[in-house]
Formats: structure tokens, sequence, C-alpha cells
């Protein structure tokens, strides 16, 4: 077994506020199947120490941005994790970037993160393990190629992961010394962006491959109108950057033994329907002939969830529901509130997020809705898929590469899996769903859409393969 260590600032089982706590949690099996011994190097947030049983020290500093700091080993989910433990940086209430706006040390709080991972990378651990790889996600972990890049000579390759060009990980610049960063270094090739420290781009510039979680996001991330300011950046290492889109958990996400829910099968959907008449009842929605559509996201502008509430009137005048779970943007909440309000009975809404709620809406709808302006990957089309409830997606970054749309080619060769819309406005928004409309009212056709969604393998085996064959190619 060769060694990689994983760098995130969130991970399933223990924290997750996205889809970067999923990939995380998936990651370490899956690459195991080809020879990679994965850890993953996670911060030690209020509570969970006990949650991981981390009692292990591997490595530790007297001093480290303020405080001792420990590398505790323990296990989630069955996979190892290193969890930093930092108490003056990550002991603290709140959520992991902030309560409720960004914690000012963050800068600190993750340079710190970063700076470990690159001291392990170089010293290895005091059990003998050290990595080949150093694989960094997001602007979190993106200190970690630089400092490895301006501190000692090291064999260890890195691969930096995007999965949200949106967060770039700003500070000021006068903070260079305080994160044990050269000032040579602040120049326009590497950490400087618009007269601040970029703590992504660091990584993209000085990692040795870049990633991010799908083909068409790669390919996006390029244009202006996606690169968020970066696309400069990424155009420069185009022959670094590659898209490998995510896959999901498919023992945790399996109809047919999912504990939240009444079981069911691609062989027979009878299951399902009880699914959704249980949906309908949890929601306290009328009975409808339409589709039911289910809406689980976070509640903003990026996801599309502003286009929910003007697309709705006419899909809910031909008969459709929404079941809506989310939180967000206070006006797009306050919007769907209103919509709930003008359609009693037709749209259900709970304001937070709940796992087992999640669960239970992918096997009672029969649409999730996913009208992203822009998407990295996602994981909520591949759950719809998976439980035979099927995507209605903008055509965009891993949207576009993981839903087959219902044209009319696709349909003659009877490959379709979903539906995608474009551009990324209300009015194409709902043309489409009248478009889905019409097709959920023909039970043969729409049974065999379900089914050929259910049938894809949307697992790690391809993806992990080719994470694990980029491993190689930058290990030295």
């Amino acid at each position: 077994m060769r060694n990689v260590l994983s760098v995130t600032s969130e991970c399933v089982p223990l924290v997750k506020t996205g889809g970067l706590a999923d990939v995380a949690g998936a990651l370490p099996a899956a690459v195991a199947a080809h020879g990679w011994d994965m850890r993953t190097l996670l911060p030690a947030y209020k509570g969970l120490i006990k949650k991981a049983a981390a009692r292990k020290v591997l490595w530790q500093s007297d001093d480290l941005f303020g405080g001792p700091v420990r590398v505790l080993q323990g296990k989630a989910g069955g996979n190892v994790m290193l969890l930093l433990d930092a108490p003056h940086l990550y002991d603290r209430e709140g959520g992991p970037y902030g309560n409720p706006i960004d914690f000012p040390d963050n800068p600190q709080r993750f340079a710190a993160l970063s700076f470990v991972a690159a001291e392990i990378a170089r010293d290895g651990l005091s059990d003998g393990w050290r990595p080949q790889v150093v694989h960094a996600h997001d602007w979190q972990a993106g200190l970690a190629p630089s400092y490895l890049k301006h501190g000692a000579p090291c064999d260890v390759g890195t691969v930096m992961t995007v999965h949200n060009i949106a967060f770039q990980g700003l500070a000021p610049a006068a903070m260079l010394g305080a994160l044990d960063l050269p000032l040579d270094a602040f120049n326009s090739d590497e950490l400087e962006y618009w007269g601040q420290i970029s703590t992504l781009k660091a990584g993209l510039v000085h990692a040795d491959a870049i990633t991010t979680v799908s083909p068409t996001y790669a390919a996006e991330l390029m244009r202006p109108e996606f690169g968020m300011g970066l696309e400069g950046v990424l155009a420069a290492r185009a022959g670094e950057l590659s898209g490998i889109l995510n896959g999901i958990d498919m023992d945790v996400w399996n109809p047919e033994s999912d504990p939240e829910i009444i079981p069911y099968s691609v062989k027979s959907l009878a299951g399902k329907k009880k699914n959704r008449n249980a949906l309908i009842d949890e929601f306290g929605l009328s009975p409808t002939t339409g589709p039911l559509a289910i809406v689980v996201s976070r509640l903003t502008s990026q996801k599309g969830m502003d286009l929910i509430a003007g697309a709705a009137d006419a899909f809910i005048e031909n008969g459709g529901a929404l079941a809506i779970l989310g939180s967000g943007d206070p006006q797009i909440e306050d919007a769907l509130r209103l919509l709930t309000r003008n359609h009693p009975g037709k749209v259900g809404l709970r304001i937070g997020y709940d796992e087992a709620l999640s669960h239970r809406m992918f096997a009672g709808g029969d649409i999730v809705l996913v009208p992203s302006r822009f998407e990295p990957c996602g994981l909520t089309q591949l759950y719809g898929l998976r439980y035979g409830t099927v995507p209605v997606v903008a055509a965009t970054g891993g949207l576009a590469d993981s839903v087959v749309n219902q044209n009319v080619a696709a349909a003659q060769l009877k490959v379709a899996t979903g539906f995608q819309f474009h551009p990324v406005d209300q009015l194409s928004f709902a043309y489409c769903l009248k478009g889905v409309t019409e097709a959920f009212s023909n039970k043969s056709d729409w049974t065999r859409l379900q089914k050929r969604g259910m049938n894809q393998d949307l697992g790690w085996d391809a993806s992990s393969a080719t994470y694990a064959a980029l491993y190689e190619r930058v290990s030295k």
C-alpha cells in the first residue's frame, strides 16, 4: 500500500455542511481498492475527539498560531481520522466556519490545518506513517502545497481539488507573517489576489495536479462566467487540470435497504408509491395526480432557488406539488413561505436540514429539482437517480455530466435519465417543468425513465481508479 493524506475541513460522519464532506468520507475506502492507504486530516472541532474516540497522539507542537496543537488518531465511518487538536482554534460553539458569521481568525484556523499537513508530509507521524501524496480540498487546505513549496525540500506530490470556486479563502496581505508565509511569495504568480492573499489560488498555483468534481465544471472554470476571477490561473494550468465526477455511497443510498423508508427496488416500484403517499402526509399536502417535486438544497441563488417560486405557479396549475427542505438566504426563505401560503396543500416547506427526512423525500418524490446556476458536481441529482426520483437540472457542471436529457434523440435511443434546461432562467425552467408534467402523464414511459436512472452505476469505482492513477502520477 502507498500512502495519501487527505486534508479537509469537513468529513462525514463527523462534520458536514455540504458535498465536500461526503466526498472526503467516501474517498478512503474507494482508493483503498487501488492500493492507497488514505488518512484524513480534519480540525478537531468541539466534540469530534470524543465522537472519533481519538486518543493516540501522533504529532504535536508547543505553539502553532497562538497555542499548542496535537494530532490525534481516531476512527469514524470505518476511516482513519487524524484530528488536529488545537483548542485555541477549534474548540468553540458554532459551525466549522462561523457562528453564524465567519470567525475572524479563519485564516489562522485553516492555515494551521495546511501547515500541519505539510509537516506530516515532510517528517511523517510518530507511528512511521508518511504520505507519498497530499490531497488538499478547497481553500481551507489550499496552503498545504504552498507550505511544501516554500519550506524544506520534500519528495511528496500534491493534488488540489476545487469543490466550489466561489469560496476562495481571502485574507489581508498584512497577515503574511502571521501565517508564516514568505513575503516574496506575495506576487501575482503565487499568493496575491487583488491585493489580498487567496489560499485557494495558492493551492491552484503550487499543487502538482488540480482536479475538480466533474469534467464539465473543469472546462467551465477556465471561462470568466464561471472562474470567478481565477479563470486565468486555471487556464494557465490547463495541462494539470482534470475533472473527476463524484460518486455516492451505494450502500447508504440504497432504496432496498434504507432504514428511513419503505424499501423498494428497480424490479418493483410499488414501495415507492407508498413512500410517496407517506411524504404527502408528512408535508401536509393534498393528494395529487401530477408529479410530486422535491427540493433538498441550500436556499441560495447559486442553487437557483430564487427560480422555484417564479416557476411554481404554472407547475402547480398543471397538477404538480412541491415538498421543500433547506435553509439559506432569508429573502428566498420568505419567498418560499409566501408560495406555501398562496398554495395550501400544494407546497410544503421545512426550513433547516434533516438527513433522515431527506432520505424519505428522495424515496417519495417523483422528481427532484436542481436548477443551479453553477454546480461543480452535485450529489442531489445522483441520489434522485438512485431512488427513481427523476432529476430536473440546469445544464451546467456535474449536472450536465450525470443526467442524460430527455430530448428527441435520447428518447429515440431510450437513454434519457432526466431533464435538463438552458439557459438557467425562470422562463426556461418553467417551460422544462411543463414538459416534465406532460411526460409524467405517460406512466409506462415514466417508469422506464425511472428505472434507467436506478440501473446506473453511481458509485466510486470508476472515479476512484482515476484518483489512484493521478496519485501514482504525482507521487515522487
